[in-house]
């Protein structure tokens, strides 16, 4: 746990400063004026809560994705990877507290996404069933930390992480169901959102902003974190494969 809250603090300091995180703070409202300028001009108000929480779910997988590359590029253009590694501490929890650092800045791109809805297109929306909400959220960011866990090692072994970075965005938002409604999707496809956390956390944010209570709340929330901790495993399983292959072969600083 202490190296878990040392990166968790450490990596709060270095957002503040960092343009990834800026980034994300400026496009998610810029974002939210797109979906509901679309909502309103179609005359579908219901349709507020998509353009409300679509920003958010993206604000927090692209700080995720970015960071949990970064962190390991960062590391290794400064020299200090090879040290880090060394050290008796796990890198694995090391990693993981610096991830749930950002994911936690990422929610508050919830708050800028309700005030443009309510500032600019007087849609203030309520949040009718806060504990599955919260819950919800807290539950997703966890998941989004641990998904992003997977990326670390095939950052250390690739040159280059903003080709994978850039490849696993719009596709990911697409097939998840955050951009459009998953029964938009081709019927063939459809099965595959489920096995996304994102799909999960999507549909209980929405109804959770949704007059009628949200059914199956807690079946709902295992499946995020299900998904999540399934994709922890993954991850931490892939980094020692590769941290004992990079050792073996001396290559850890240039492979």
């Amino acid at each position: 746990m202490r190296i878990f809250l040392t990166g968790f603090r450490f990596q709060l300091r270095v957002a503040w400063s960092s343009p990834d995180t800026l980034q994300i703070w400026v496009t998610a409202p810029l974002f939210t004026l797109v979906f509901m300028a679309i909502a309103e001009h179609a005359e579908r108000p219901d349709l507020a809560p998509f353009a409300i929480v679509s920003p958010t779910l993206m604000s927090l997988w692209t700080l995720a994705l970015f960071i949990a590359g970064e962190l390991i590029g960062d590391e290794r253009r400064s020299g200090t990877l090879e040290a880090l590694i060394a050290v008796p501490a796990r890198l694995s929890t090391l990693v993981i507290g610096r991830i749930c650092a950002v994911t936690t800045l990422g929610l508050l791109s919830f708050a800028e996404a309700w005030l443009v809805a309510g500032l600019v297109f007087d849609r203030w929306l309520a949040v009718r069933h806060p504990l599955p909400f919260v819950l919800c959220l807290v539950v997703t960011a966890l998941a989004m930390a641990a998904t992003a866990t997977i990326f670390s090692p095939l950052f250390i072994l690739m040159p280059s992480a903003r080709t994978v970075q850039n490849t696993l965005t719009y596709p990911f938002y697409l097939l998840s169901g955050v951009l459009i409604p998953v029964a938009m999707l081709p019927f063939w496809l459809r099965p595959a959102s489920h096995l996304i956390f994102l799909s999960w956390s999507g549909d209980l944010l929405r109804d959770s902003l949704a007059a009628p209570a949200p059914h199956d709340v807690a079946a709902r929330l295992t499946a995020v974190l299900a998904l999540g901790v399934a994709s922890h495993l993954i991850g931490m399983a892939l980094l020692h494969r590769v941290l004992r292959r990079v050792r073996r072969l001396g290559t850890l600083s240039h492979s």
